[in-house]
């Protein structure tokens, strides 16, 4: 780590201080790998090959078969809709993961992601600001939130009982499943983000969580 990066970030220069909607940028403490030095098998890793100008996925590129699980199974969690839980609602579980974890930056992608998908702003913005949906949310939306937040804090209390109330109020096996994939995932992908860098700034990018 470089003395410059160190001190950057203990003084917290261009380091959000709140959970916000704003696109932000994302600052890694270990140097991610050049872009000319991609090989095949790192492109492979990567998937997309919009994600080279990522300084997050050019970090986790150094190990390119370990990302290119991870960029899969995200997907498949995530973009899969053959059924199961809609789009935004797996969006808005990993709002409140990461918002439960203190990711900011993993929280303002899907947060977007999730409005984008059909989710009501304000209501998201309520996730973001008080860390909780409003009483008066769907109750869908209550329950994958709090499903979500049960999973972060401690996963072995989830049990029989809360996959009751899931299917009383209207969710399918599949549903119950992409719920706990999407929250699963998120509790493992802040982790990783939160041990690797710190959000600042604002960008242009999107889907770096």
């Amino acid at each position: 780590m470089s003395d410059a990066r160190h001190t950057r970030r203990a003084q917290g220069v261009g380091e959000p201080a709140e959970f916000t909607f704003a696109e932000l940028d994302w600052t890694p403490w270990l140097d991610p790998l050049p872009e000319s030095e991609l090989t095949e098998r790192h492109r492979d890793g990567l998937v997309d090959a919009a994600r080279a100008k990522s300084p997050y996925f050019m970090l986790l590129a150094r190990d390119p078969d370990i990302l290119g699980a991870r960029t899969r199974s995200d997907k498949d969690i995530f973009y899969n809709t053959d059924g199961g839980l809609p789009r935004r609602e797996r969006e808005l579980a990993a709002v409140a993961v990461s918002r439960f974890n203190g990711c900011i930056f993993c929280a303002s992608v899907h947060a977007r992601f999730s409005e984008r998908q059909g989710g009501d702003h304000e209501t998201i913005a309520a996730l973001l600001r008080d860390g909780t949906l409003p009483a008066d949310a769907p109750a869908p939306w209550l329950l994958t939130a709090e499903t979500a937040e049960r999973l972060s804090a401690t996963p072995v209390e989830f049990s029989a009982v809360h996959v009751a109330a899931l299917r009383e109020a209207g969710f399918d096996d599949a549903a119950i499943l992409d719920l706990i994939n999407s929250a699963s995932f998120f509790n493992w992908a802040n982790r990783l983000m939160l041990s690797l860098g710190f959000p600042s700034g604002k960008t242009g990018s999107d889907r770096d969580a």
